[in-house]
């Protein structure tokens, strides 16, 4: 358990660095009390253009990668059967800290580019790809960001999913302990889900209403 907690505290820590707060503040805005009011990359490159965008998506997208690799590097010697556990647990932690910094009145983003850098961190080629081809793919076709984050994180759990419980994560299934792992681990993965889902509530509303806004253009997005 100490191990769990560790790992949602290290990437909470990771998670705080809010990226799109801090660039905002080095041009003399608050940027959520701009745009939509979200500390985040679409917001980002609405309010204070692609410079911006560009740099908020890779500051989130990075601090992720750098928590869950360095989970994987500490646990692969500390605990490997459950190495993927504690990589997830830090993604976790990392989106927790990106989506609600307690610095900030626990006003953050919606945690898709953390989202992003988390599944780099299990440095798995393929979900790499098709989580770049999903999410970007989307955003040329449909030009909502919305509907491209909501299909990567729901790509992301099927994905883990299917390779999970095919051992494609290399776990003992022998081994009782990596069973339950395994299955802790894609309940994890389900918990970041369910929650950028809700995070999104207000775009699947406007996208049901037929409301929402398409990228680059200059209305409000949540």
């Amino acid at each position: 358990m100490i191990y769990r907690i560790l790992c949602l505290l290290g990437g909470y820590c990771f998670g705080m660095i809010q990226t799109s707060y801090i660039y905002g503040r080095m041009n003399g805005i608050d940027i959520r009390e701009h745009g939509s009011g979200n500390a985040g990359t679409t917001n980002a490159l609405r309010v204070l253009g692609k410079k911006a965008g560009i740099i908020v998506f890779f500051g989130d997208l990075l601090k992720a990668i750098a928590a869950t690799v360095i989970a994987r590097l500490i646990f692969n010697n500390i605990s490997p059967d459950n190495v993927y556990l504690y990589i997830a647990y830090t993604g976790l932690g990392t989106i927790l800290g990106h989506n609600f910094p307690f610095y900030l009145k626990f006003r953050g983003g919606k945690g898709i580019a953390a989202t992003g850098g988390v599944i780099v961190g299990f440095l798995d080629p393929i979900m790499i790809l098709s989580a770049a081809v999903v999410f970007f793919g989307l955003c040329i076709i449909t030009r909502y960001v919305s509907v491209s984050s909501i299909c990567l994180v729901l790509m992301f759990f099927v994905e883990y999913t299917i390779f999970a419980f095919n051992d494609r994560y290399y776990f003992d299934l022998n081994n009782s302990n990596s069973k339950a792992a395994m299955i802790e681990s894609v309940i994890i993965v389900g918990i970041m889900t369910v929650m950028a889902i809700y995070r999104h509530k207000a775009n699947i509303i406007r996208l049901i209403n037929h409301e929402e806004n398409k990228l680059f253009t200059n209305k409000k997005e949540a």
